[in-house]
């Protein structure tokens, strides 16, 4: 039909930021594949489209996330609905990095105003820390002027994965 293209347009762009090794593109094509695949470090980003249901569809931007990348996060956040940060929730050492991240790309005046989901990656590793652990480490408490929600999840797993994005759907209606 003529629908084809308005389709298209209707599709909510939703971008995954993080620190490197976070699991960003392991997440992100489990998503789209079911499968868990081999990844290396993204230099620029992925992008696929995410299909939640029959009316709602998120066009989801992986991008890089190292240090020499993260300038650049600020080029991918136009038309932006949605942020959605992925932690890896095992390594505490890097939890001050991932808020200095999370808080400097919240500063950009493109997203003011737009929900944030925090994605605490790898919960199938034993030592992960707990979703409040991670919540008071990213200062999300001191969001108090945004919708944000922050779950669990295990991109290797396949676990909590379609039920953040629903959620990530949700906050966009809301927002």
């Amino acid at each position: 039909g003529g629908n084809q293209n308005l389709k298209v347009c209707l599709c909510v762009q939703v971008i995954l930021m993080g620190l490197d090794s976070a699991g960003k593109s392991t997440l992100l094509a489990r998503l789209l594949t079911g499968q868990v695949m081999e990844t290396t470090p993204t230099i620029g980003f992925n992008v696929g489209t995410l299909d939640l249901d029959k009316k709602t569809s998120l066009t989801v931007w992986d991008v890089g996330g190292q240090k020499s990348m993260r300038p650049n996060w600020r080029y991918y956040l136009d038309n932006c609905k949605a942020l959605v940060f992925v932690v890896d929730s095992s390594d505490r050492t890097r939890m001050p990095e991932a808020q200095k991240a999370l808080k400097k790309i919240l500063s950009d005046e493109k997203l003011q105003g737009i929900p944030l989901m925090v994605l605490a990656n790898k919960k199938d590793l034993p030592t992960c820390m707990t979703i409040r652990e991670i919540s008071n480490q990213l200062d999300l408490p001191s969001y108090s002027e945004r919708l944000w929600e922050i779950q669990a999840c295990s991109a290797l797993k396949g676990l909590g994965l379609q039920q953040a994005f629903m959620s990530v759907s949700k906050l966009i209606k809301k927002s």
